[in-house]
């Protein structure tokens, strides 16, 4: 039987991983974007384990509003990826860490 203290274990290291991801990897964009989603991830993962375990079920309400939430960071930050590239010629966040107006 898989009890509560199983998702959030996994939850945990989903959570553990990314925050690592983000920590150890500085300069690649897009994989500072995936280890956000995986961060996301990981809270809908807790979400849905508590709602499940209390039976209620506004810990999955909770769940699509983040879902939404983490389309449209995923979309917007996908296409600044795009026009970064574009003027930049390189996806290297040191390289992005000046702005011009």
């Amino acid at each position: 039987m898989i009890t509560l203290t199983h998702y959030l274990t996994l939850s945990a290291i989903l959570f553990s991983v990314a925050v690592a991801g983000i920590f150890i990897n500085r300069k690649n964009l897009i994989v500072l974007l995936m280890c956000i989603e995986l961060l996301l991830l990981a809270v809908n993962f807790n979400f849905i384990a508590f709602s499940r375990y209390l039976g209620d079920t506004s810990g999955q309400v909770f769940v699509f509003f983040i879902l939404t939430v983490a389309a449209a960071e995923a979309a917007i930050g996908l296409a600044i990826l795009v026009v970064l590239f574009r003027t930049k010629a390189s996806i290297d966040v040191q390289e992005l860490d000046e702005m011009k107006g």
